[in-house]
């Protein structure tokens, strides 16, 4: 082994020694118990990746190593989520292209090239990370086979009636041009001023105040609501108000939902400012005033605003009410509202035809799927319960986009009738071909969906997608539900609870028997690392400077599901961690032997009792993928146990080719090596290669046996004789650091002070004290040195 560790070499050339020689490939062939791993596909929209990718991909990367060491064949894909919004935005961005003044074949040319090139830088940087996928078994979600997958999947749905497309009220982005699901928002707190505006009261001209923070939308207003037990405007009920500037009437309506706190008792009701809304738009078969079209602008039911966007007309109309006295009173406030996740644009409600996968009507059976799922951490369930009881909106699955896995329908234009592509056909695209038939009614004129699916349509079957769903060559009846799935705790709501949707309306099953969450990796600020945003740390360059080793010690200092802020320090910790182990191998292969085991000495027999509790927490921490529990503990043990105490002890011994020393060391080092081995591949790997591969026939540590649990080497006795020898030991080092000594200064004689149960076990001790701290003499006497922690006084010449 050369003096000094260097990863810049190193790590380059295992990576080739894993390929070359296919040590991560499943075999589909073995009759070994299968581990499945759902991965989760990262948008191929990015030129790095960044520090929360490589933690979060490592976290569950452990886990699959761990597995083939237990003696699983371990099928672990990769793929690339390379369809839908994602994508388009990072082609947008990257080439300041206008959608909208492009072609629809162009721009999905662009877009289509992006992605390939992206693959490839992706699957290089996933690789320096040090991910142990099967290659061979890499998709992308925009290729033919995932495709087809996506369209069998709505064909399926539909023939089971769990589609519908309707013309209703939906969820838009005015930035983005498309249509949304609940899932695609999220909240942001956003600066705002609450009005309150004069409406009159068309029987007597009085005025009623309606308080609101977007009067834009007052010529959408179609009509007012009070509760019926307020006590104040029971009157008005049925009756009609003027709405301001511009002067039309609207019902006064009643319902029980109304806040009589809230404001003046008074609610707005306009088509559609947000969810309520569109529950009274139903409820009482109101009117509808669509003021501001899909791209954010005003239309002609707006007056004199027409043209303007969201923003101007709001600061207009709020204006000309203030000059016409018409404002009650303002007060600035900040709100939170619901934007769109991919661009932070506020949603609008806008009515279009869509299509929609029927989730309402199926809470309660979607929550017996959550619970028949193992949850790691548990309390993690609770987000996707509170998720699917707070449901309001079935699935919008269409997207109003170019780029995309295009629905498998048509339209006849005489009868209106969905005509759906042959399964036979898959992948169709509809815009470029017709249905091979003519239509029921007779017709062969046909108009094709020109939306595309959301790409959630397709990431939902990755399962389905890996194990190929629907071909000659599935492996759904084995291996479905797959073992594992890992994701971040931020798509509980998304690719979870999508995928436990499509595998319970597929294959009335769970997808997954385990679901293991992650955390953010975040900024130095404690802000979530984002692409969007710009707040990363780079991966490669973390790399680049300390190692992959180093990055990934950094990523399991953290607990399973807990978010975990880029800290520098860690990872030098880790680097550190790197140098003594390469260090304390150095050493060890002078003296290690795998020849015949010997009669352990007692010494020896202390660090296997501790070796061996330290295989079973590690062990069972690995199982229940506390990865961090077992990093802790094998730190830990590494540092202290073995290195700052084991070795010093033993190191006269091995000097003097002890058997008992020299076996000990080999077992010790090659488990310390194993159980490092998830975590640390890298150097492990190195190290095992030099030291340990020949003796154990074995291609690589990752596909070795995982260290057994030897019950037989625990002994408490054994431990407190040689925890007792240990202390009397550091109380020698700190005496002989005291008096300027060094530390191989022989110590003539050495009395040892302590009760008759602390002396019997000390004497089985005397021989390695002896030879550790270079004491020509021991005897049981008086002592006036204080050893820390025990009842014992040392006595020294």
């Amino acid at each position: 082994m050369q003096k000094a560790y260097d990863p810049k070499e190193v790590e380059p050339r295992i990576i080739k020694f894993w390929e070359d020689n296919k040590v991560f490939a499943f075999d589909r062939g073995s009759d070994k118990p299968i581990f499945s791993i759902d991965t989760p596909p990262p948008y191929a929209s990015a030129e790095h990746l960044h520090a929360g990718h490589a933690m979060h991909f490592s976290q569950f990367e452990f886990v699959a190593r761990f597995k083939r060491m237990m003696g699983f064949n371990v099928l672990f894909p990769m793929g690339w989520d390379d369809n839908g919004l994602p994508t388009e935005r990072y082609v947008e961005k990257k080439y300041n292209i206008d959608k909208s003044k492009t072609t629809r074949s162009e721009f999905i040319k662009l877009c289509l090239e992006e992605t390939k090139r992206v693959g490839e830088t992706y699957r290089k940087m996933w690789t320096d990370v040090g991910l142990s996928v099967d290659w061979s078994l890499l998709y992308t979600t925009i290729s033919p086979f995932c495709q087809k997958i996506a369209q069998k999947s709505f064909i399926d749905l539909y023939k089971a009636q769990r589609l519908e497309r309707i013309d209703e009220p939906i969820m838009w982005c005015v930035r983005c041009q498309t249509a949304l699901s609940q899932a695609d928002l999220e909240d942001m707190e956003k600066n705002s001023t609450f009005y309150d505006v004069k409406f009159k009261f068309k029987e007597d001209g009085s005025d009623i105040i309606i308080a609101t923070t977007r009067p834009e939308l007052i010529p959408a207003c179609v009509a007012l609501f009070v509760n019926p037990k307020d006590e104040r405007y029971r009157s008005y009920v049925g009756k009609n108000a003027i709405v301001p500037i511009f002067d039309y009437e609207v019902p006064i309506l009643e319902d029980e939902s109304v806040d009589m706190e809230v404001g003046t008792g008074f609610m707005m009701v306009c088509t559609w400012g947000d969810i309520e809304d569109v529950n009274k738009w139903r409820k009482y078969n109101l009117d509808a005033r669509l003021v501001i079209d899909d791209k954010g602008i005003m239309n002609e039911l707006a007056g004199k605003y027409k043209g303007m966007s969201i923003n101007e007309t709001r600061k207009a109309i709020a204006d000309d009410l203030e000059k016409e006295g018409l404002i009650w009173g303002k007060k600035d406030i900040k709100h939170v509202v619901n934007v769109h996740e991919r661009c932070s644009t506020p949603i609008e409600i806008f009515k279009a035809p869509q299509w929609f996968i029927k989730i309402l009507n199926k809470k309660r059976e979607l929550l017996e799927q959550v619970n028949k799922i193992n949850w790691y951490p548990e309390f993690m369930k609770k987000r996707i319960e509170n998720w699917i009881e707070n449901l309001s909106w079935n699935w919008c699955i269409s997207r109003q986009r170019f780029y995309g896995i295009p629905f498998p329908v048509w339209y006849c234009k005489k009868c209106n009738k969905v005509i759906l592509a042959d399964e036979d056909d898959l992948p169709v695209n509809p815009i470029e071909q017709k249905p091979k038939k003519n239509c029921e009614c007779g017709s062969n004129d046909f108009e094709p969906e020109m939306d595309v699916m959301d790409t959630w349509m397709t990431s939902s079957m990755t399962p389905q997608i890996v194990l190929k769903w629907g071909e000659k060559d599935s492996m759904m009846k084995n291996y479905f539900p797959m073992s594992l799935r890992p994701q971040g705790h931020d798509i509980i709501r998304t690719w979870a609870f999508y995928t436990i949707v499509k595998s319970y309306y597929h294959e009335n099953s769970i997808p997954w028997k385990d679901i293991m969450i992650s955390g953010h990796g975040l900024d130095t600020k404690g802000k979530k690392m984002s692409k969007r945003k710009g707040n990363i740390i780079t991966a490669n360059d973390v790399i680049e400077k300390y190692s992959a080793d180093a990055l990934r010690c950094w990523a399991a200092t953290v607990k399973l599901g807990s978010d975990l802020p880029y800290n520098e320090k860690d990872v030098v910790t880790g680097q550190k961690l790197l140098t003594k182990m390469w260090n304390a191998s150095r050493f060890v292969s002078q003296f290690i032997s795998k020849s015949k085991k010997p009669e352990l000495k007692i010494m020896d027999r202390w660090l296997l009792s501790k070796l061996m509790r330290l295989v079973k927490i590690s062990t069972e921490s690995f199982e229940k993928y506390e990865y961090s529990d077992s990093k802790r503990e094998m730190e830990n043990f590494f540092w202290h146990t073995f290195c700052d105490k084991y070795l010093e002890i033993v190191k006269y011994r091995a000097y003097n080719e002890d058997d008992s020393a020299d076996w000990t060391l080999y077992k010790s080092l090659l488990t310390i090596l194993k159980l490092f081995s998830p975590i640390i591949p890298f150097i492990t790997e190195e190290i095992y290669q030099k030291l340990f591969r020949l003796e154990e026939n074995t291609v690589s540590i990752h596909i070795s046996s995982w260290p057994e649990f030897e019950s037989e080497y625990i002994d408490d006795e054994i431990e407190e004789s040689g925890d007792l020898a240990v202390a009397i030991i550091s109380s020698l080092r700190q005496y002989k650091s005291r008096n300027g000594m060094a530390l191989n200064t022989p110590i003539a004689k050495l009395s040892i002070e302590c009760d008759g149960e602390a002396r019997e076990k000390l004497e089985k001790m005397l021989e390695d004290i002896k030879g550790t701290m270079k004491v020509e003499n021991i005897e049981f006497g008086k002592g006036e040195i204080d050893v820390e922690g025990y009842k014992i006084k040392l006595g020294i010449k």
